[in-house]
């Protein structure tokens, strides 16, 4: 199988390059490197084109000649407090790039596409755990971008035969288990990286954003789910379209929801140390809980999350501030 893995030298993105090439697959990554890192790219096997997701020039050649089976698409911007600030940014980037892609895709007769997703397409939900049946109704631009990009994928399907897997996330995080790669954002705004680095003393400390939440310890329960499940998620999804299965869309996450605290006593537990830790007022538009329903996944392609306790994921994110790289690229 020949892939195109976009924004295959990022978090999630890396993660899945190394699954892929493990499973036998041909890969070629393309990124624009303003967020990703050559050094995630680990497999020699691996093709790294270093180009813009928008630019005609570098995919137009490459969809056409390289001949690929599928394509996994995870190149965006991910900070929604940015998306609030400056949306064009994030409506440029996630939306109208991408149709270069799409109309590249088109031109060379490569009709699969999996597409990283979220589940901030929800917006605010009315029932927890969150279906795929919940109505999408996204509060900020960030997933304002990924749902239109999922809308523009089923028009894709009934004009061109384009078939799609949307791979809705929760909350990522960890890191590979032999600590060789990890998540290196900048900004970092994931809480478990915060609450290492800070236990490193590489930050002044973490502040937990409301503690009046109506959950048991009142803070903000999420569902945290290893990058390494998400990218096992990304194989199942590529082999269920190279079967012929239809556009289609699905959460991934535990369906376990873990507070801010429990992930902040997992981190203490998992180092020795103390978090530096201050108490401030509720974020607007934080939900208390945000925990999916992922039944839909293990049904359809086989998908069952390897990692479901909160300690077992931060051993491995630490393991990344402890390698090599010290948890930098």
């Amino acid at each position: 199988m020949k892939v195109l893995v976009t924004g295959g030298a990022g978090y999630i993105g890396s993660h899945t390059v190394r699954q892929l090439v493990k499973s036998g697959a041909e890969v070629t990554v393309l990124d624009s490197m303003v967020y990703g890192h050559p050094a995630a790219i680990v497999d020699k096997e691996v093709t790294l084109v270093k180009g813009d997701l928008g630019d005609p020039a570098i995919v137009y050649p490459l969809l056409v000649n390289g001949k690929f089976d599928a394509v996994v698409h995870f190149a965006a911007f991910i900070q929604v407090g940015e998306s609030v600030t400056d949306p064009l940014k994030y409506y440029e980037n996630n939306i109208a790039k991408p149709l270069v892609l799409l109309r590249a895709m088109i031109l060379a007769g490569c009709k699969r596409f999996v597409f990283s997703s979220t589940c901030a397409t929800y917006g605010v939900p009315t029932q927890v755990p969150i279906p795929e049946t919940e109505k999408q109704d996204p509060i900020n631009p960030y997933g304002g971008s990924k749902y239109m990009l999922e809308k523009v994928c089923r028009d894709c399907e009934r004009a061109y035969g384009l078939k799609s897997v949307f791979l809705r996330y929760f909350n990522a995080s960890g890191s590979s288990e032999d600590g060789l790669i990890g998540e290196d954002h900048e900004p970092e705004s994931h809480l478990i990286p915060v609450i290492l680095q800070a236990i490193k003393g590489e930050r002044p400390g973490i502040t937990v954003f409301g503690t009046d939440y109506d959950t048991p310890d009142g803070t903000c329960i999420r569902d945290y789910i290893h990058v390494d499940d998400l990218a096992d998620a990304h194989l199942r999804a590529l082999d269920y379209l190279m079967k012929g299965g239809d556009t289609n869309w699905f959460n991934l996450g535990t369906g376990k929801g873990l507070s801010v605290k429990e992930i902040i006593d997992a981190a203490e537990k998992v180092t020795g140390m103390k978090a530096p830790v201050e108490y401030g007022p509720r974020r607007e538009g934080d939900p208390p809980r945000l925990i999916a329903d992922a039944r839909k996944a293990a049904e359809i392609l086989g998908w069952v999350p390897k990692y479901q306790d909160a300690t077992k994921i931060v051993e491995t994110a630490w393991k990344w501030f402890n390698g090599p790289r010290g948890g930098h690229y």
